[in-house]
């Protein structure tokens, strides 16, 4: 472990969590911020903590997508105002240090695959489920990317015959993808009440479970992971697992060796992963 501070950024739809730390697999006093309309207010917090925890040597930006490699910038989100920010260069040039960029859910394989429950495979899948749905893939111990980064909440999926018929789906882009039928805004819209207050046995979790069975079975089918890591917020109903497990196998009906279905082991994987970025690897 080394003894060199650095800090981390986790940019999410609904809140921003920023950190220090020395050794990733532990960030410390992290701050949640609660993500602005617009960018600068927002912004003006997460820079203000930097300042106050510094001097950090790099800092790890692991944001909501779709993002810009290129430009260190947030890409079409549906969060209008975020559209085109320069995130990693507006936090680059306020603190002074180097600011390594990835999405959210890239941060969160890396730092499962170091640190979690990737550690010693050479292909898994991390999906996160919350106010928007995202994957990123590890394959032969690097995360996947290639035109972009891969986009894996916005998987089309077929409408369960349950669902209420006047529910399209709360993506603005594609309506009924995996995000606007299974995000928490999703569940929140067709139910009336937020994910976390639904009770265990709401027939919601059974819909849930047949829409992120749909998206595990596609990535099984294209990637072969050897295991997929669901987190997020909407998977803090650990009844949700079971049920995603053996909506997986009827779906998959015996045609292919299915990959296992965890939650994530570490508490905050993709401040864990940014922090890894910070350093330029692991710490330890």
């Amino acid at each position: 472990m080394r003894d060199k501070l650095y800090g981390a950024v986790e940019a999410g739809g609904t809140k921003f969590l920023v950190a220090v730390g020395t050794d990733p697999a532990a960030p410390q006093e992290v701050e949640r911020i609660a993500t602005t309309p617009e960018p600068a207010g927002t912004m003006e917090a997460v820079i203000e903590y930097f300042r106050r925890r510094g001097p950090v040597a790099g800092i790890g930006v692991a944001s909501f997508g779709p993002v810009d490699f290129a430009r260190g910038a947030i890409g079409k989100t549906p969060k209008l105002g975020w559209q085109g920010y320069p995130l990693a260069g507006t936090i680059e040039r306020a603190v002074g240090v180097r600011v390594e960029f990835d999405t959210d859910v890239g941060a969160a394989a890396q730092g499962e695959l170091l640190y979690g429950a990737g550690r010693g495979l050479e292909s898994f899948v991390y999906i996160t489920v919350g106010t928007g749905i995202g994957g990123g893939a590890v394959v032969h111990g690097q995360t996947l990317r290639g035109l972009m980064h891969p986009e894996m909440g916005h998987l089309l999926v077929r409408r369960h015959a349950d669902d209420p018929q006047g529910f399209r789906g709360v993506c603005p882009f594609h309506g009924d993808c995996l995000e606007g039928m299974a995000s928490g805004p999703a569940m929140e819209a067709r139910w009336g009440q937020r994910a976390k207050t639904l009770e265990a046995g709401h027939g919601a979790w059974r819909l849930e479970a047949y829409y992120l069975a749909q998206a595990c079975f596609s990535v099984a089918c294209i990637l072969s992971p050897q295991r997929i890591v669901l987190g997020g917020g909407v998977m803090r109903q650990a009844a949700l697992f079971p049920m995603i497990r053996e909506e997986l196998a009827r779906q998959g009906n015996g045609y292919l060796p299915l990959p296992e279905i965890v939650p994530p082991e570490l508490a905050s994987p993709a401040l864990s992963g940014a922090l890894a970025m910070a350093a330029g690897g692991p710490l330890r």
